[in-house]
């Protein structure tokens, strides 16, 4: 007996499989620093769990696939209120987080064998959604010395083939932290409309842009409703990661109706977590401004720390809570292991996701790390502070 091939050919999440080490180095006595998974420690609003307690059904029933009106109504107001986007109930499909409608929508629009095309290096688990409806991922290759920069006419349709179906647009991004300006966007649509395609944005990191910089989606542009796919998420905007609530928005009719026809196989999101959620849709905007300073302030203690080693490339990313750096080491997974079985400065050391499974081109990311920001600044100032002096340690061990 054998599985899938689509299954044989998956990856184990580069951001979760070293974990069991970072155990075994923690029972040993060593404290770890994790900065490999985007977990926030920031609290979740206690507006969630409020409107959870002040639910008065005596039986909690199915949700209507597509989400119940309390939550798709929020978003509504939302969307409105902080973008000036317009949307209606039947354009919003509320899905078990951001990563559903990712696999919803690669499962309504690809056959098997054609292409989305997709800016590496990306998060990796798009490698899985494709691969889970055997689409194939066609990567536009950037790099750390460029800005991780891929909004280019001639990178974009280099990549498009007759198979092409989908540009898949992370903004801003993870890893890479790199933010979609809306003359980036605007160019996007043009070629997507040149070439008839999709737009698949995934915006769930949408409010986190830093240095005074204006948060912008694909959403606001008119002339490209028809073929514009947002996703959305609670999960990282409002530190509510194990809420599973996110959302496929699209003003286009036959794809809504695919979407529907999919989320009525699974029934419904679960209903209290809608409940919750449409409660955070509606909070005050001035949340995103404490958040936004917070994480902007993470970001600068981490970057100048890690600017710091020697020979490292890396770019300040514009947002989302990520950051992508190059470093001087030979093997990123070897260093990682050297990190947690064989590093520590007075008990301590720190992990980060290797950066080869951010790609789709095999052999790139040897040397690359990403890590979340996502711990207060003075904690990430001593986590990239352990990440300089394992570098230098595990070079002079070679």
């Amino acid at each position: 007996m054998e599985v899938s091939k689509r299954c044989a050919v998956m990856q184990f999440s580069p951001i979760r499989r070293f974990n069991t080490f970072a155990f075994e180095a923690e029972e040993q006595g060593k404290k770890v620093y994790r900065l490999n998974i985007g977990q926030p420690d920031i609290e979740t609003p206690p507006c969630f769990k409020e409107a959870i307690n002040n639910y008065e059904q005596k039986v909690i029933a199915y949700a209507e696939s597509g989400g119940v009106n309390e939550l798709l109504d929020a978003m509504i107001y939302y969307m409105k209120r902080d973008f000036g986007m317009e949307y209606e109930r039947k354009d919003i499909l509320v899905t078990n987080g951001g990563s559903e409608a990712l696999i919803l929508a690669f499962t309504a629009l690809l056959n098997p064998g054609e292409e989305a095309i997709i800016a590496e290096p990306f998060y990796t688990n798009y490698n899985t959604f494709c691969n889970e409806v055997s689409g194939v991922l066609k990567p536009i290759t950037t790099n750390a010395e460029d800005g991780y920069n891929w909004a280019k006419r001639d990178l974009i349709e280099a990549a498009i083939t007759d198979k092409t179906k989908i540009i898949c647009c992370l903004s801003p991004g993870n890893p890479t932290g790199r933010v979609l300006t809306l003359e980036d966007m605007k160019l996007i649509g043009e070629i997507a409309k040149e070439h008839d395609l999709w737009i698949l944005s995934d915006e769930v990191y949408r409010e986190f842009v830093y240095d005074g910089a204006e948060a912008h989606s694909f959403g606001q542009l008119d002339d490209i409703a028809d073929r514009v796919i947002l996703v959305d998420s609670v999960s990282k905007r409002w530190s509510a990661c194990g809420a599973r609530i996110g959302a496929a928005i699209s003003k286009n009719k036959e794809f809504m109706e695919a979407l529907l026809k999919l989320a009525q196989g699974r029934l419904c999101v679960p209903t209290l977590e809608q409940i919750g959620a449409a409660a955070l849709y509606r909070m005050d905007k001035s949340y995103y401004d404490a958040a936004k300073a917070e994480y902007e302030a993470r970001r600068d203690a981490a970057y100048d720390e890690i600017s710091k080693i020697p020979g490292v490339v890396c770019q300040k990313p514009a947002g989302s809570f990520y950051m992508m750096c190059k470093l001087p080491v030979d093997n990123i997974e070897d260093f990682l292991m050297f990190m947690l079985k064989e590093f520590d400065d007075n008990g301590e050391t720190a992990m980060f996701a290797p950066a080869p499974g951010f790609y789709a081109t095999k052999g790139l990311g040897g040397n690359e790390m990403r890590i979340a920001y996502v711990l207060s600044p003075d904690k990430m100032r001593r986590a990239c502070e352990l990440i300089k002096l394992g570098v230098a340690a595990y070079n002079a061990s070679k």
